[in-house]
């Protein structure tokens, strides 16, 4: 096995289970949704090293595919990658989720009629898990609702959603192969009853890629050490990297360290990319929230997670509100507020603003820093202020801070999205428990690897 590694585990239950009612009654559903579009189209710059293009495509809403235990704004931006499984290899097509453990898909006998899924009748690699072996007894205790044994004494996952919809089916084997890359033997769930709400939004994709920190995640029992992702802040384009990147032409990167706990608590998902988030900046000004904001309770709640699949930022409370009075002070001159406090732009972003259609770019904006333990990430210009899409008032858009409230969500913690990752070259450091961060043009960074964006 080749000295890298690729990772997956499972979004804490708690974190999620208010989400889905509150979203569903939110603006989003009436946005255009970004799908980012992984192609293996890849070269190896080294043996232990893999390199994907990411690209992007707009899709109407109402069509991204939707998976377990994902707060409700993962369904903005959805990571998907193409691949082979089995023998003979079969295509499908897998969401790649930073925030889940357990890959799984679509298995052909499922009870709604899916367009792709993944017939393990076909396959002469595939073999399920035994419910008394160790990957079932051992290696599925961070799953939110434990592993069971079948009829068959086969290991039974049951995925919840927050809707109450839920995906079941057996674990089992198989070979996976990205590119002329094989693995064989990796675990993932074989579904095969399928309760959803929306079952035609589900039959958009094969299945999901856990990509976190659990046992049984895609990138652990890939083996890679490390993976990165650099996404352009022009066109969403970029690229995946799967081991080390050790690149010469690569700026330092600041690392900030893991958060790990080993006392399991309600509200803290021990398998996430938690970070600690120490501070926050407007214009190299400090604000004064006290630490203790930013670090988690005796519950585990108020933890920080990096999270790729999230669109946006958002922050608890205290640290939500310190940061919109500071922002609209700053550009009280600069910019017109949206006097509407029944408008709240996905649930949780209540600072708006109005600005003239015929104003062709938004004026000078000041930069916010999030402020980590080793490591900070600055954000600014358009990163800052997201327009409406078909919202208008007279002949003014409308423009939201990408910021938003957790609180409004019935959220206990802070998640950082990717659109404030843009242009910043993200290493998850699996073997070391870090994040390293660095601000580079991630199309360039496309360039030099000859992958085409």
């Amino acid at each position: 096995m080749p000295d890298c590694c690729c990772c997956i585990t499972m979004r804490n239950y708690f974190l999620c289970r208010h989400f889905l009612n509150l979203f569903i009654k939110s603006p989003c559903f009436s946005l255009l949704h970004i799908l980012l579009i992984i192609e293996i189209q890849l070269s190896f710059s080294s043996p232990d090293r893999l390199i994907l293009s990411l690209k992007t495509q707009e899709i109407p809403s109402g069509s991204v595919p939707r998976s377990p235990n994902k707060l409700p704004f993962h369904h903005n931006v959805s990571l998907t990658v193409s691949l082979t499984v089995g023998t003979p290899p079969q295509n499908v097509s897998m969401v790649l989720d930073t925030g889940s453990e357990l890959s799984w898909l679509h298995c052909n006998n499922t009870q709604y009629s899916y367009p792709i899924t993944f017939d393990p009748n076909r396959s002469s690699s595939y073999k399920p898990v035994p419910c008394s072996s160790p990957t079932c007894t051992n290696l599925t205790r961070d799953f939110t609702i434990p592993a069971s044994c079948d009829n068959n004494s086969l290991c039974h996952a049951t995925l919840s959603y927050a809707d109450a919809s839920s995906s079941e089916g057996n674990l089992a084997s198989e070979n996976f192969f990205i590119g002329s890359s094989e693995t064989s033997g990796l675990v993932f769930g074989c579904m095969d009853s399928i309760f959803s709400s929306n079952s035609v939004e589900d039959a958009k994709n094969t299945g999901l890629m856990g990509m976190n920190r659990g046992s049984l995640s895609f990138v652990s029992q890939m083996g890679f050490p490390k993976f990165s992702y650099c996404i352009s802040g022009a066109d969403f384009s970029g690229l995946l990297l799967l081991g080390d990147a050790n690149l010469p032409w690569l700026k330092q990167l600041n690392y900030t360290p893991l958060i790990q706990i080993s006392t399991p608590l309600p509200y803290f998902d021990r398998v996430a990319y938690t970070v600690q988030l120490e501070g926050i900046k407007v214009s190299d000004k400090l604000l004064p929230i006290p630490k203790s904001v930013f670090a988690p309770d005796h519950t585990g709640a108020g933890q920080t997670m990096v999270d790729s699949g999230t669109q946006f930022t958002f922050l608890l409370g205290p640290a939500y509100t310190a940061l919109r009075l500071e922002f609209l002070n700053q550009t009280t001159s600069i910019l017109k507020i949206l006097e509407d406090q029944n408008f709240v732009f996905q649930g949780a972003m209540d600072l708006c603003y109005r600005v003239p259609l015929s104003q062709p770019t938004l004026p000078q904006l000041p930069t916010v820093s999030l402020v980590f333990r080793g490591a900070e990430m600055s954000v600014s210009g358009e990163r800052l202020l997201y327009r409406v899409p078909g919202e208008v008032r007279g002949s003014d858009s409308v423009y939201c801070f990408t910021f938003g409230n957790s609180d409004l969500l019935g959220v206990e913690a802070y998640v950082i999205g990717h659109h404030h990752q843009q242009n910043v070259w993200m290493e998850f450091d699996l073997e070391k428990s870090r994040i390293g961060l660095a601000h580079v043009r991630c199309d360039l960074a496309g360039q030099r690897f000859g992958v085409g964006l």
